[in-house]
């Protein structure tokens, strides 16, 4: 073994297999613009740059995944008051060794956080990129969207301090949800209406 290997940190297991599939996630992913495109791009040199870029402990940033979960009929959104950053945000978070692809992390952190059972990712991969500091570092946030199940009941995490389905198919549904939520969980829930 060379120094250089001895005192390099230990990287999770899985992780080369979920910087893979994150990067082959990014490479495949259409943008729905310039400015999505200038961030998916941005994220492939930041997996190029940093063999540990999945993971929290990659301090000059690390990619996350979250997951907007819609009712079944598609006409209200639930959103998480992070217990942490107090704010209301869609589900996600970071990635775990056992997580096998970015589809699966974000699947796991929103049955995780909403309690509900049964959810499924929209087709066609992420929905949108968005790159916001936090406490612990820059997140490179992989977005999806997920359909509860017929008769889903929500329960809070440890994570959050409470769940709210919002309403989001009207003008003065947005409005409301413009009063609780930042703009990136206004631009995700209009991109997942898109999707829908």
């Amino acid at each position: 073994m060379n120094p250089a290997e001895h005192n390099a940190p230990a990287r999770p297991a899985g992780a080369r297999p979920l910087h893979a599939d994150a990067a082959r996630t990014l490479r495949e992913w259409t943008a729905p613009d310039p400015a999505q495109d200038g961030l998916r791009r941005a994220y492939l040199d930041h997996l190029d740059e940093h063999p540990d870029g999945m993971w929290k402990a990659c301090r000059a940033g690390h990619l996350t995944a979250s997951a907007l979960v819609i009712d079944p009929v598609g006409e209200r959104v639930l959103l998480t008051l992070h217990r942490k950053l107090e704010m209301w945000l869609q589900t996600g978070g970071h990635c775990e060794p056992e997580d096998a692809t970015l589809a699966a992390a974000a699947l796991r952190e929103a049955t995780e956080e909403s309690g509900v059972d049964g959810l499924a990712l929209l087709p066609g991969g992420p929905v949108r990129l968005d790159r916001h500091s936090t406490p612990c570092a820059v997140h490179l946030d992989v977005q999806y969207a997920a359909l509860a199940p017929p008769g889903a009941a929500e329960t809070v995490s440890e994570e959050s301090l409470e769940l709210r389905w919002y309403r989001y198919t009207q003008p003065a549904d947005l409005a409301e949800l413009a009063a609780v939520a930042d703009d990136s969980v206004l631009r995700l829930v209009t991109a997942a209406r898109h999707r829908l």
